[in-house]
């Protein structure tokens, strides 16, 4: 593809009317083909971050990954010079890519090529476009010339998709008579996924946050509830006044009251001055009570005062004042269940759930499993100072095909866990650190198909060594059984299910996989 062909193209696509992200994955593919490389990717800058938002050729979980600008020298100088740049192969600078392209042997082989160029919007750095290829010599002066000339098409390529982002939500503000959103998180508080069923929460989230109603948070342990009410206050308009967290598990029945609500001087033995509470600090802002469940009945009653009133008391004074405050609590307990046990206050439940919100366990976000292990991968590469730390296809499949009881926190837990272990088993902290299933330590997750049971099934299929591999065997045998429970079942997955004596959620898993769904 010759040079005007490319501009062509990339101009071909500006004019179509696109879905931002879309619009972007069209953009990397097309700079893959003319380059003639292994990967693209399009990395937006967000304070002293970059973070994936369009890639081709790299391993999915890539794109959960945020790359520290000071920690990754090569991205560093990109990001400093509005020319592009190339590293030869012998460069001595780490590449942020090693082993995550999808078509080196085994994802082992360093980069070889690498070349990038920043991003410009308005005149201010947006993010940097990088291309790397694994066969030495692909990029040279030539091409470099070419991509300081597409990258002007790229950039007007973002600026097109920005615009397309902004008429959404201005749309949506619109309908909903809302008002526009507070600044980015930083990344530290960053929800990350793409799941439908993420997706589904984060929208309610957003109409919810412009709201002052009070606002319930389900969901198991693990699954982050603290992060959704971070940023639910971060989209409220409460969101330059102070969020509060307290640990309602965490706090002594004895201090409780004193904790929340503050004390007078000589309310207590030891009160030598008079202190303000929780509630206080959060004045005009919001108070994120986790665990909420904890709660001794006693502080119940009082903190329903302050729902119904505004009114707090402090410990030891006769006299309440006002303070303005939002509660967003969290549980993993059933509190309707609670209540009638009479352990949780039943007005004060009601008055809690205003707006349940429940938060999806990661057992039905496949999609996103792979996106939170490259961003914790990146995470322990940073804090053990390794070159690059990867999964191996079998690592990535456990993952894929565990349940996640502990649900994101479980699954942070097991990637730290096992890139401990590769180093304390002898890998090298400059070398491409590789974590293979072993090191997980998950037990295995969905029960295989008794291969004599399938064969007898399927006797007019005929598998002969050559023709396919063993992975590829087994997995052909399990798509062709589950078909026939489908057409058994009149595609009812649930039935399906039982007739395959496996969990409804794990066979939904195993079907993406195979490619059924």
């Amino acid at each position: 593809m010759h040079d005007v062909s490319l501009l062509e193209t990339l101009i071909a696509d500006l004019v179509t009317d696109l879905p931002a992200a879309i619009r972007l994955e069209k953009v990397v593919k097309t700079l893959r083909t003319h380059f003639h490389c292994g990967a693209v990717v399009i990395l937006k800058r967000e304070q002293d971050v970059l973070r994936p938002v369009a890639s081709v050729g790299l391993a999915k979980e890539a794109l959960g990954r945020r790359f520290l600008i000071d920690q990754h020298p090569r991205l560093a100088a990109i990001a400093a010079t509005r020319e592009a740049i190339r590293f030869e192969p012998d460069s001595p600078l780490p590449d942020p890519y090693d082993g995550l392209i999808n078509d080196s042997p085994d994802g082992l082989l360093a980069v070889h090529d690498c070349m990038g160029i920043s991003l410009y919007i308005e005149g201010q750095i947006w993010g940097v476009l990088t291309l790397d290829a694994l066969t030495p010599g692909t990029f040279d002066d030539s091409t470099i010339r070419a991509l300081q000339r597409a990258s002007l098409l790229v950039e007007a390529a973002v600026r097109m998709s920005m615009i397309e982002q902004n008429i959404r939500a201005l749309r949506s503000y619109q309908r909903d008579n809302q008002h526009p959103y507070a600044n980015e998180v930083n990344d530290s508080n960053e929800i990350i996924g793409r799941s439908a069923s993420l997706m589904k929460v984060l929208q309610e989230l957003e109409v919810v946050a412009h709201s002052e109603l009070p606002v319930l948070l389900l969901g198991e342990t693990g699954v982050g509830k603290e992060l959704f009410a971070r940023e639910l206050h971060r989209l409220s308009p409460r969101h330059q006044q102070p969020l509060v967290y307290v640990n309602c598990a965490a706090l002594p029945e004895t201090l409780a009251e004193s904790e929340l609500f503050g004390h007078t001087r000589g309310a207590f033995s030891g009160a030598s001055h008079e202190r303000a509470g929780r509630f206080d600090s959060a004045d005009g802002g919001t108070m994120f009570l986790d665990e909420v469940g904890e709660l001794p009945l006693a502080i119940q009653a009082k903190l329903l005062r302050v729902l119904q009133n505004g009114e707090i008391q402090r410990l030891g004074s006769d006299r309440s004042h006002r303070v303005n405050v939002r509660i967003v609590a969290a549980t993993n307990r059933d509190l309707q269940q609670h209540v009638k046990a009479g352990d949780f206050r039943a007005d004060l439940y009601h008055r809690l759930s205003v707006y349940p919100l429940p938060i999806p366990p990661l057992r039905d976000r496949d999609d996103d499993i792979a996106l939170l292990a490259g961003h914790f991968l990146e995470l322990n590469r940073t804090r053990l100072g390794v070159r690059a730390l990867r999964l191996s296809p079998a690592a990535e499949h456990a993952l894929q095909r565990y349940d996640w009881p502990g649900n994101v926190r479980e699954l942070e837990h097991t990637i730290s866990r096992a890139a401990i272990k590769a180093l304390s088993l002898g890998a090298h902290r400059n070398d491409i650190v590789t974590i293979d299933a072993h090191l997980l330590d998950l037990p295995t997750a969905i029960a295989q198909p008794d291969i004599q049971d399938v064969l007898v099934a399927n006797q007019h299929t005929t598998f002969t060594p050559g023709s396919m591999n063993l992975r590829e065997a087994v997995q052909e045998l399990q798509r062709q059984f589950i078909l026939q429970a489908l057409t058994q079942t009149g595609y009812n997955w649930a039935q399906a299910a039982r007739i395959l004596d496996v969990d409804p959620s794990n066979l939904h898993k195993l079907a993406s996989r195979l490619g059924l769904k």
